[in-house]
């Protein structure tokens, strides 16, 4: 696969109520920042599951052509939230089956999820 932009999709930190959103915030910075040192083209589309999160990730799936959607662990790694990961993963093969889709371990290694991916 050629080297391409990168959607990434995640939960939004801020957005979410009951912690303190900010070391999730500058672990997100310093992730899109590695994106930069590789040269690489990349979107952000960061969600709440109940706030239109579905009409959000079409929006974004559909804003651009993407080599590759990586997917973020907030979104994978929350068990309630297994639906809506599965959701996410769907939308992703509908509205850009071009694009590979890969998943990082953390906010600061995004680009090297997507990287695995792109040539």
């Amino acid at each position: 696969m050629a080297r391409g932009r990168v959607l990434v999709i995640g939960l939004d930190p801020v957005r979410i109520p009951g912690w303190d959103p900010e070391p999730v915030v500058a672990a997100i910075a310093r992730g899109q920042a590695r994106f930069d040192d590789h040269h690489i083209e990349a979107d952000m589309c960061l969600v709440v599951p109940d706030d239109n999160a579905e009409e959000a990730i079409v929006e974004a799936l559909t804003r651009q052509d993407y080599a590759c959607v990586v997917v973020g662990g907030g979104i994978r790694k929350h068990e309630p939230l297994l639906e809506f990961f599965e959701k996410v993963v769907n939308l992703v093969r509908q509205h850009a089956p071009g694009a590979a889709i890969a998943f990082n371990s953390s906010p600061e290694d995004t680009a090297e999820a997507a990287l695995r991916w792109l040539q």
